[in-house]
């Protein structure tokens, strides 16, 4: 059994958790583990989540099996266009993979888009990374590449609509 339920700063920990143990199976087939690192601590250091979380600059879901967080995802409309939302985040513990917890975070991400009155989330994911099927399968369509610095690094991105 599990819920979802909206994460407060309380729950930064279980959050850097996830995305650590996520992380290392995840990209470790397709970029360095300096890379993994790096990005690692440049977009989940404790101090970052916390500020997404408290000022809502993101507002992240936890998915909760058995009295524990097991994935979460993070959403907010985009910078450049408020009528776009993005799917930030989107991680799930690997020994929870195929349980249909992904899909269940992208309909309650794409639910609260729709309640908000907007009908079009978009998502980056690596070029390399299979993830892009399971997109894909949630009717995700590829509209464009592009490739985000971060710091000595490149990340090698589609870009994926969905509209709602």
């Amino acid at each position: 059994m599990y819920q979802i339920r909206e994460a407060t700063t309380a729950d930064v920990e279980a959050i850097l958790q996830i995305a650590e143990q996520t992380w290392w199976p995840t990209y470790s087939p397709i970029l360095s583990k300096e890379q993994i690192g790096f990005m690692l601590n440049e977009l989940y250091s404790a101090d970052k989540i916390a500020k997404q979380v408290k000022e809502k600059e993101q507002e992240f879901l936890l998915l909760i099996e058995d009295g524990q967080p097991v994935a979460f995802a993070a959403y907010s409309p985009r910078a450049e266009d408020e009528n776009i939302y993005k799917l930030h985040k989107l991680y799930c513990l690997p020994a929870t993979q195929g349980k249909g917890y992904g899909k269940i975070l992208i309909n309650a991400v794409a639910e609260r888009v729709t309640q908000a009155g907007k009908s079009i989330l978009d998502l980056n994911v690596n070029r390399y990374n299979n993830a892009k099927n399971f997109y894909e399968k949630m009717g995700f369509e590829v509209v464009y590449e592009e490739d985000i610095p971060i710091g000595p690094y490149w990340m090698n991105d589609y870009v994926m609509r969905k509209l709602l």
